[in-house]
């Protein structure tokens, strides 16, 4: 038997509460929010050459509180379960939108995918043991990998892409490594890397390279 798993006789209710409790926040995230919002992305994405303006702005932002919900809600409901039977799975997910950066964002977001990636693409690729050309390299082979798991789509493969390229940008351009930030230049840094991965997700959801295009040539676009 594994060492985090607890015998019967030792059944923690303190443990299986939180268990139930981290259950319900998650039932709750993917029944009442993720579903209820994606009826409204659905609508626009699925016919996204009739909406512009606010419509894709609304569609776009909700999507991406859709995603979190979802991925984040089956996590919870995945860990409070594997609570009641006294076995300690990874948070995966650490509000990985109020991150102060794009780096960071990955260091919250999938946690069990991203190491997994890390572990096995990006290390063996030499990580940043390498050249600087070498390391930048790896850094967007890894992402454009980790955009083809999700599908074999070249919009997944862009949508890779451009979080490697922020990753890669930040690498030259922000020479503090220390995301632990405070007022006013903490929210600009964590607005900047929301709204960044809110429009990187429309790679993620638009159903073709066209559709991503278009929703970026007329979301602005209110009148």
């Amino acid at each position: 038997m594994l060492p985090q798993i607890k015998a019967y006789h030792e059944f923690n209710y303190e443990q299986a509460t939180y268990g139930l409790k981290l259950m319900a926040w998650g039932f709750f995230k993917k029944l009442v929010i993720a579903d209820n919002v994606a009826v409204y992305v659905d609508r626009v994405f699925d016919n996204v050459y009739n909406f512009k303006g606010f419509a894709l702005i609304l569609a776009t932002f909700f999507f991406t509180i859709q995603i979190y919900c979802d991925f984040s809600g089956y996590s919870d409901i995945a860990r409070g379960t594997a609570k009641l039977f006294g076995i300690d799975l990874m948070e995966n997910f650490r509000s990985p939108y109020f991150s102060a950066s794009i780096r960071e964002f990955w260091s919250r977001w999938h946690i069990s995918l991203s190491t997994w990636f890390r572990d096995y693409v990006y290390i063996p690729l030499g990580g940043n043991r390498v050249s600087k050309t070498r390391h930048y390299i790896n850094l967007m082979i890894t992402f454009i990998v980790s955009g083809l798991w999700h599908g074999a789509n070249l919009t997944f493969i862009i949508w890779g892409g451009i979080h490697g390229l922020a990753q890669i940008l930040e690498n030259i351009f922000m020479k503090d490594k220390n995301y632990q930030l405070h007022g006013f230049e903490w929210c600009v840094k964590v607005f900047m890397t929301f709204i960044f991965c809110m429009f990187a997700w429309v790679f993620f959801r638009a159903q073709s390279i066209n559709e991503a295009l278009y929703v970026f040539a007329n979301i602005f676009q209110l009148i």
